[in-house]
């Protein structure tokens, strides 16, 4: 008997921080996702910048300062592009994070209401059984207010 209200206990105390397990391994799955892509995204931002230092250390004369500046204008228009790109990147992979939350909680929505629902039809049975007892006990009550 003991055995079995115990794995009864493991059940329960599982259904319980299950929710919590999903929702942390979703955090943290998200997390790592994020920290990799902006990890990836300012590799690539140093890189053009120490490709553009490089550029500026060799400049000799005039016509590689006037190359350095068209390479400039070149840069800027594929930082300008690279950082949009990331930008919906990581707003995708936000919009995919909330979905997968909204998801999980709508999950665990509806095992509690399952639960509670079972929970409440096999308290039924046990209150029906219980019904005479409450009303004999206010059967006394009544006459005694009638006296006052």
């Amino acid at each position: 008997m003991q055995d079995k209200m115990l794995d009864e206990f493991n059940q329960q105390t599982r259904r319980f921080f299950e929710p919590m397990r999903k929702l942390n391994s979703l955090m943290l799955g998200n997390m790592e996702k994020m920290t990799e892509y902006q990890l990836e995204a300012m590799k690539r931002y140093s890189q053009m910048g120490t490709e553009r230092m490089r550029s500026a250390s060799e400049i000799r004369d005039a016509q590689d300062l006037q190359a350095f500046g068209a390479q400039q204008a070149e840069m800027m228009n594929e930082l300008s592009r690279q950082m949009m790109e990331d930008a919906q990147a990581l707003g995708e992979m936000s919009q995919q994070f909330r979905a997968e939350l909204e998801q999980l909680f709508g999950e665990v929505s509806q095992e509690l209401s399952d639960t509670a629902k079972q929970a409440e039809a096999s308290a039924k049975p046990a209150a029906s059984g219980k019904t005479d007892a409450p009303a004999k006990s206010d059967a006394p009550a009544k006459a005694t207010s009638r006296k006052s």
